[in-house]
């Protein structure tokens, strides 16, 4: 293989491991507190996600999970594809309304992490044995 496609296939496996260890520490921290407590069960009650419970185990699924999937490389492109519509959920219903900048709630940081999962969504291997191989 040449230097230029063994170079970007470890690009996408560096991004590939680093976004998925961000979503594991942010599921982490929701299955912690028994699917993001009770305060983020009523906040997605309140956004309209109702039963709030049953959609914040979701979102921890989504983070936790798949971020364990993304780091590992398996299932990549469904893991990667379901953070991006977390991200873009997010989006609309928590950040908009809050203007561009992450250091006031903005959907900038979300945006750059749905941006990042949908590179992994399109250029990773879909397969287990694929991934494995394609990785190391």
């Amino acid at each position: 293989m040449s230097g230029g496609l063994a170079n970007d296939r470890w690009a996408l496996v560096a991004l590939r491991v680093i976004v998925g260890a961000l979503f594991i520490v942010h599921g982490a921290q929701k299955v912690i507190a028994g699917g993001g407590g009770p305060a983020f069960a009523g906040s997605l009650a309140h956004m309209g996600f109702t039963p709030g419970a049953l959609w914040a185990w979701i979102v921890t699924t989504v983070e936790f999970v798949g971020g364990i999937c993304l780091v590992f490389g398996v299932f990549v492109r469904v893991a990667a594809a379901l953070i991006v519509l977390e991200m873009l959920v997010a989006i609309v219903k928590v950040n908009v309304h809050r203007g561009f900048y992450w250091t006031r709630g903005g959907w900038e940081m979300p945006a750059l992490l749905a941006l990042l999962a949908a590179i992994l969504a399109v250029t990773a291997p879909g397969r287990p044995g694929r991934a494995a191989r394609r990785a190391f």
